[in-house]
């Protein structure tokens, strides 16, 4: 089965041609996409784990690609991922939310982290349900204005989803968004409630170990990610906190980038090229020995003269060693002066070391400080727009009445 959609703006996808929904009642492993060229799979891989980790990279379907992309060209195939996977879901009714890594990245400029290589999703139980009833195996076309020869996206369903508990350690992933060009996926989890769970009624959990209280997930929020409507948990903040430490959300320096706080940008850190070290020069030949010159003559001094000159050079030599060399009672002094010296002060670097980590934290505490008012501003701007937008609504049922 096969269903097509075209982007006419960017961001904006709309559909082109789709054909009826059909129940899967195919078994699993008869309709999966098998290659002539297949990558998956290293050696020591479980054959009960559904999708096998890739012979290159863990974040690369080997059925569709046997090497990495670059970094650019990374970037841009999964920021189409993810753009196509959200615009399917809001077409079929599948609600769906960013979490983890991804969700990390909206919290920074709403954008996927540049050393990402992968995304991650979740669903509810029943939508997972749904997909694998329906949508399983399905490949979606799509066309961009950056990728105007069209692409294939393939929603793939882990037929051991079925399986709640989180001891199925094998299939932690219940599917995924597979770009078929470039073998970049997305993870997709499904949230289950646990009903035995200690904590009582309300708990979520993923096969993967993590688990939420519900109602930090739900109401889920409306937002936009790479350019395109998405949600996200209601409590945001206090699952990213949980998952990464407060920490992740303001260190600016992190995996070789830096965050750019006018840009809005994670930018890689430009790192000096060490100079080569040249060749050691070889060694010049020698050269030819030159004959040896006569001596000069040496006039002989007389006896008398000979012995003032003696004595003279015998007094100069005994004076500088007694101006250079301290005498012995001396020199343990300054020992002495110079190890109380180094013990009552610290070094340069030392007291370097203290103010930078003093900085450090006084800056950590601004950096949250701020974000936490810019949220509660943004919080505050989107009530205010709804309280509008309800009361304009409400001017016009009166004014229709």
């Amino acid at each position: 089965m096969r269903i097509s959609w075209i982007i006419t703006l960017p961001g904006v996808l709309s559909v082109v041609s789709a054909l009826a929904i059909q129940k899967r009642d195919a078994d699993f492993f008869s309709v999966r996409t098998k290659m002539h060229k297949d990558m998956s799979g290293r050696r020591g891989d479980d054959p009960n784990k559904y999708f096998q980790t890739r012979s290159f990279h863990p974040h690369y379907d080997g059925r569709f690609a046997d090497k990495e992309l670059g970094y650019r060209e990374r970037r841009q195939a999964l920021s189409n991922l993810i753009q196509t996977y959200l615009a399917t879901f809001a077409d079929i009714g599948v609600e769906t939310w960013l979490m983890h890594g991804t969700l990390l990245g909206w919290w920074w400029n709403r954008k996927i982290l540049p050393w990402d290589s992968d995304s991650d999703v979740q669903v509810s139980e029943a939508s997972m349900h749904y997909l694998a009833s329906y949508y399983n195996m399905t490949v979606f076309h799509y066309k961009t204005p950056r990728i105007p020869e069209g692409r294939d996206y393939m929603l793939e369903i882990n037929p051991n989803y079925i399986n709640r508990e989180q001891s199925d350690k094998l299939n932690v992933i219940d599917a995924r968004w597979v770009d078929t060009t470039s073998g970049l996926f997305i993870d997709i989890t499904t949230a289950r409630y646990n009903y035995t769970h200690p904590a009582g009624e309300g708990m979520l959990s993923c096969k993967d170990g993590h688990e939420y209280r519900d109602t930090y997930i739900f109401p889920l929020r409306d937002t936009f990610f790479e350019g395109s409507p998405a949600k996200i948990p209601f409590a945001y903040k206090e699952v990213l906190e949980a998952e990464y430490h407060a920490k992740a959300l303001t260190l600016t320096e992190f995996e070789g980038h830096h965050f750019d706080d006018d840009k809005l940008e994670w930018v890689p850190i430009l790192r000096e090229v060490q100079k080569p070290i040249e060749a050691p020069k070889p060694a010049e030949a020698p050269k030819p020995a030159e004959a040896p010159k006569p001596e000069p003559k040496v006039e002989q001094m007389k006896p008398e003269e000979a012995k003032k000159d003696g004595e003279a050079t015998k007094q100069d030599n005994t004076g500088k060693d007694t101006k250079n060399t301290p005498s012995v009672s001396e020199q343990p002094a300054k020992q002495d002066k110079q190890q109380a010296h180094d013990s009552s002060e610290r070094s340069p670097a030392q007291r370097g070391a203290d103010n930078k980590i003093l900085m450090a934290a006084e800056k950590e505490q601004e950096s949250v400080q701020t974000a936490e008012e810019k949220r509660k501003e943004n919080e505050h701007r989107a009530a205010e727009a709804k309280k509008i937008a309800e009361e304009k609504m409400k001017g016009e049922r009166e004014k229709d009445e």
